[in-house]
């Protein structure tokens, strides 16, 4: 985590802990101290540091912070005026507490309704409204030009090979560097206030782990969007869909790039991969449940037929039943040793085909409006670049 991001994020923990205490109580000075030696980290040599709240952008000097896209309090701070904060050390502990409660009961009393006057305060701290040569934002809004940003997933998609690596040639499972690519992942699917599906083609075979990996983890997080669930939700989908094949490391190889049918013991081996990676998740991480049980359950249907054999077949869990729609339809897409890729809506129409019985009726339904909906950009495996459709400011004339 870079220093602003954990300053701003102990910025808002401060404004959120102290609605919970009375004036005075010591968790109150907890939080915004614990602020402050946050903020005090961040200065390093001594420069001074401006950030810019815009629609759901949280900029430092002129780089936008991509960990803190669609950052809550940005929003909440712009609402009340504080569009430009800017920190001139020193900045005196006294002048920080009383800057937190003024902010806070700004927020906690006018809802949105009131905005703070733009103030400059002995200590350095500076904010207001972002007005550029006099105009507001509402005035900048009229004279955009759209750009084209690039964002390169290169480091998301090395960092996917490697964990199941990792996974095939050691006994470690790497949960917080899979965390990390979720996070990158959801970060990068989310521009300019629209839903985008950043999905990998491949140009080899064996590149299909890490692309599917990837593929499901993105389309997981597309659907649990689509759904309305909190971002938090939506990325432990994204890590149980990226899991969800981990056991395959344990399949040979050999078995997965077969051209020709499987026998009866070869098709077994395939299967055992559910129970494979469910094993290999509890053993080495027990608090991720969810992925374990997403890894052992994605092949079932609806009434439990399917794979793994249960001796008592039930309908699987809610994750498991989303991963299982994402993960057939990326497979659909993908060309594999024994047949070439499918169309969109031919995966689809193979859904829809198997709602009730394969499939969850209730969630088909809303994957493929969310897929017709979404900005889907297909990118080269070895060249994973998003281009996305950004404003900056221009002259109209």
């Amino acid at each position: 985590m870079s220093g602003a991001v954990h300053f701003l994020t102990s910025l808002s923990q401060a404004l959120s802990t102290i609605s919970l205490y009375t004036e005075g109580h010591p968790a109150r000075a907890k939080v915004i101290h614990a602020s402050w030696d946050a903020l005090n980290q961040l200065f390093g040599a001594g420069q001074r540091v401006e950030f810019t709240f815009l629609g759901g952008e949280v900029v430092l000097g002129n780089r936008v912070l991509r960990e803190l896209k669609d950052w809550e309090w940005s929003n909440r701070l712009a609402s009340v005026g504080v569009e430009r904060l800017e920190f001139v050390p020193p900045v005196p502990l006294e002048e920080f507490q009383g800057f937190v409660g003024l902010v806070h009961d700004t927020l906690k009393a006018a809802e949105g309704h009131r905005f703070l006057e733009p103030v400059s305060l002995a200590s350095g701290i500076r904010y207001g409204r972002v007005t550029v040569g006099g105009e507001s934002l509402d005035e900048l809004a009229r004279r955009v030009v759209a750009v084209t940003v690039s964002y390169d997933l290169t480091a998301e998609v090395e960092g996917a090979r490697w964990v199941y690596e990792q996974a095939a040639t050691s006994e470690e499972l790497p949960v917080v560097e899979t965390e990390t690519i979720v996070r990158s992942l959801a970060l990068a699917m989310r521009q300019q206030g629209e839903l985008m599906l950043p999905l990998l083609e491949l140009r080899e075979l064996d590149q299909y782990a890490t692309a599917h990996s990837c593929n499901v983890s993105v389309l997981a997080m597309g659907l649990a969007e689509y759904l309305g669930y909190a971002p938090r939700e939506a990325r432990l989908l994204g890590v149980a869909g990226m899991l969800a094949d981990i056991g395959n490391v344990r399949v040979p190889k050999e078995l997965l790039l077969k051209t020709g049918k499987l026998s009866d013991a070869e098709r077994r081996l395939v299967e055992d991969h559910c129970v494979q990676g469910a094993r290999m998740i509890l053993q080495r991480h027990s608090r991720m449940e969810l992925a374990a049980v997403v890894a052992y359950e994605h092949h079932l249907d609806l009434t439990g037929a399917g794979y793994p054999r249960l001796v008592f077949p039930r309908e699987p869990h809610f994750a498991s039943r989303l991963i299982r729609i994402c993960d057939f339809y990326d497979a659909a897409m993908s060309p594999r040793s024994w047949r070439p890729s499918l169309g969109s809506e031919q995966a689809l129409k193979l859904l829809q085909d198997g709602a009730g019985t394969h499939f969850d009726p209730d969630l088909v339904g809303p994957f493929a409006t969310m897929l017709r909906q979404a900005r889907v950009q297909r990118l080269a495996f070895d060249h994973p670049v998003v281009e996305v459709e950004a404003v900056e400011v221009g002259d109209a004339n």
